[in-house]
Formats: C-alpha cells, structure tokens, sequence
C-alpha cells in the first residue's frame, strides 16, 4: 500500500504542477512557473519512487483455502468481503452467473484499462450478458479449483517475457508448479462462509505471484497503478453478486 500511495501521490502533483505551469495556483501556494515546474518534477520523482519499491513476498501460514493450495506464496494481493442476506446455494449461484453489466463501473474500469480499444473478447471486454466468470475461464483465465456452494479459484498468466507465444493451455496442476523466470501469475477465488442465521460471508481475494526479481519490479509498477481501479472492480462484484443472491431470495 505505500507503493500505491506514492505513486499516486507523485501523480497528483505532478498534474497539480502541469496545471499550474498553465496559469500558477496561487491558493494552492503555486505562484510562480519555476515553483510549478518543481512540483511536476517532485511528482514524477514519488510516482517513480513508488512504482519501484521492493515488493515484500509472503507465504500463508495455514492452507485454509483452494486459493491457499494453489498459491501459498505471492507478492502482491487485494481482498474484500461483503455480507449476504441469502442462503449459501443462491449466493454461490449468483457468484458464477452475475454479469458485467451487473457490476456497477465495470464496463468503465475495463474500457479505461484496455485504453479504449475494442480487442477480442476477455474478460477486459465482456459481452452484455453472459456470466463474467464463465467469459474469464473460456478466454484467458482457467479454472483452478471448485468447492460447490463454498469456494471457486480461477488463474491466469498477468505477466510474461517478451516475444513469449503460449502453447498448450495450462492445466491447474501446471498453474501450481509453474516457476519458470519472467512471468507473474495471478490467481483469484470467491469464498462463501456461514456467519449468521439468515446469511453468510462472501470474500474474494487476488493474488499475484512473480517468478523473479525482475518479472516482480516490472509488475510492481503495473500493480500500484492499477489498484484503485481494481479494488474498486471487485467490491462493486461483489456488491453484485450480493443483489443478486438477495434478489433472488
């Protein structure tokens, strides 16, 4: 989290500085151009900073999880929880059928994360109403694991070399045993857990895990760019998902 902060408090201040070499904000004490062209400079100095700070690896202490089996040790990972008003069956159907049009901004976050660009169909680019989960693992994603009604893992390949072409697709057993430099896997799950009478605890985590030390510096800057946007992404799914259960019963 303090990459993330530096880099876009690096970002906000070198845009307050841009706009400042335009016409200096003086309430913001900015009065003079030379002190704008500073700021922008400070800016890009903490942005560059944060993208580049050493990512710590961890390693889960107990395997509770499929998510823990198939990746025990990561670098970089995001996780968030919402309670649901609604039987475990529904809110695990719900997690497998919700659509992108369904979660709040995602058309949004994902037009602004491919640029703009149209692109094959992912789950950056989602058709209207089919299952987002199902769009993910027949494109880019496969299924790592299922628990029925408790606990879903899907994985991907985030990061690889340069001039790689993928071969033969991957198999779960592949995804655990991959180590191969250059590359940086992500793994994401949804959990349902009981925590009261009439509902339960739904979570999902994202999980990233870099081969090397320079397939992790490369992902680092990506990362703490995108985190916002991503951690936005998933509570509006699982905002979703729980409309969708709830609605239902």
């Amino acid at each position: 989290m303090l990459g993330v902060a530096f880099v876009y408090l690096g970002i906000i201040a070198a845009f307050v500085g841009a706009v400042s070499l335009l016409k200096p904000l003086s309430t913001l004490g900015i009065r003079t151009r030379r002190r704008a062209a500073f700021i922008v400079a400070l800016g890009v100095l903490f942005a560059a900073v944060g993208g580049t700070l050493p990512a710590r690896e961890r390693q889960v202490a107990t395997i509770q999880t499929q998510l823990d089996q198939f990746m025990p040790v990561f670098q970089f990972n995001e996780f968030h929880s919402i309670r649901v008003r609604a039987p475990r069956e529904q809110i695990y159907s719900a997690i497998k059928s919700v659509t992108a049009n369904e979660i709040f901004l995602f058309r949004t976050l994902t037009w602004v994360r491919r640029f703009g660009r149209a692109g094959p169909e992912s789950i950056l680019n989602a058709p209207e109403r089919q299952p987002l989960l199902d769009v993910a693992t027949k494109t880019s994603f496969i299924t790592l694991a299922e628990d029925p009604n408790r606990e879903i893992v899907v994985g991907t390949l985030v990061g690889v070399p340069r001039g790689w072409r993928p071969g033969a697709r991957l198999t779960p057993d592949d995804f655990k045993a991959f180590r191969r430099p250059g590359f940086a896997l992500a793994s994401m799950n949804f959990v349902v857990e009981d925590c009261h009478p009439d509902g339960c605890m739904v979570t999902t985590e994202t999980r990233v895990y870099a081969t090397d030390l320079s397939s992790r510096r490369r992902f680092a800057g990506y990362w703490r760019v995108i985190y916002p946007g991503s951690a936005l992404t998933r509570r509006m799914w699982l905002r979703a998902i729980a409309q969708r259960a709830e609605q239902r019963s």
